[in-house]
């Protein structure tokens, strides 16, 4: 059976915006091909208090880029003695890709956050940086298709939190259903 590099380990990832909110979610699932290993994998790291990661594809590369990152980002506070912004954090992860681009980091990043008046911000990307912006939802990994359909039917504009908490899990949990690598539950941060 052949299978691509980036649905070795399967993920499922989504992030999406309520009103001066947002969340974002992934599965639980670790695993190597059909085997399951942990059910308890966490894909989604906090960068600082109103900005989120998340880190589908293989889960090494994943771990290596997120450490990556967490050490330009205290740089970037010992430097400028704030907390990047998001758009700023989206445009470093792009660069780190990009610079990686002829052995990249077989990763799809989702990045959500809060910027200047609490206004959600919420990007994916691909493994060599090419950002994709969106004023809904972004999904990332194995699931990625069905999350799509799952998002497209059940996004609403200016959810408030609880609602927004609501939609994004169920719109994860039937998609996860739908691809054997991923599932096992979910993670849901609402910010």
């Amino acid at each position: 059976m052949f299978m691509q590099i980036f649905e070795y380990n399967g993920s499922a990832l989504v992030a999406m915006v309520g009103k001066n909110c947002f969340a974002i979610a992934s599965d639980r699932r670790l695993g190597v091909q059909l085997q399951t290993i942990a059910t308890d994998f966490q894909r989604i790291s906090k960068i600082h208090d109103r900005l989120f990661l998340g880190l589908s594809g293989l889960a090494t590369d994943a771990q290596t880029l997120y450490q990556r990152l967490v050490f330009r980002h205290k740089l970037y506070q010992l430097r400028e003695e704030r907390d990047m912004k998001p758009e700023t954090f989206a445009s470093l992860v792009s660069a780190i890709l990009y610079e990686k681009r002829f052995g990249p980091y077989f990763c799809q990043p989702v990045i959500a956050g809060l910027g200047d008046e609490d206004k959600p911000f919420i990007c994916t990307m691909d493994s060599i940086g090419a950002k994709e912006l969106a004023k809904d939802f972004v999904v990332a990994g194995t699931a990625s298709e069905s999350l799509y359909g799952a998002c497209e039917s059940m996004f609403k504009e200016n959810m408030e939190p609880e609602e927004l908490f609501e939609t994004v899990s169920q719109a994860l949990l039937a998609s996860v259903d739908r691809d054997c690598l991923s599932g096992w539950g979910g993670h849901v941060y609402v910010v």
